[in-house]
């Protein structure tokens, strides 16, 4: 395998586009590997790079099943309950506190 293309910021050509290009052009990588990267320079350290990947090889997303939409609720949903307080707290709890903020703030006020 040669080297990557590498591409200055704002100046790869028509054809490449990133992850996240990809997904809003309702596309998928299917599983190739990166094409090209672009750098952009920075002064004091190294440059910001972002891969690219060829769309010609993108495939569609595939499409949200019942099943998976389950799963992704109840991943959600798990990520929103306190464990201490069993409650849904409506965003999902920091992995810094691993519980909601009214039970971290209880949990600091006790131990001092």
């Amino acid at each position: 395998m040669g080297a990557l293309p590498v591409y200055r910021w704002r100046l790869a050509p028509d054809g490449y586009a990133t992850r996240r290009q990809l997904r809003a052009l309702g596309l998928r990588l299917g599983g190739q590997d990166v094409a090209a990267e672009v750098q952009r320079p920075r002064r004091r350290r190294g440059p910001l790079v972002a891969y690219l990947y060829r769309i010609d090889l993108a495939l569609p997303v595939r499409p949200m099943t019942p099943g998976r939409q389950a799963a992704l609720e109840a991943a959600m949903a798990a990520r929103q309950t306190c464990p201490n307080c069993r409650t849904d707290v409506g965003y999902c709890i920091p992995r810094s506190l691993g519980m909601c903020v009214p039970c971290s703030d209880l949990d600091t006020e006790s131990a001092a």
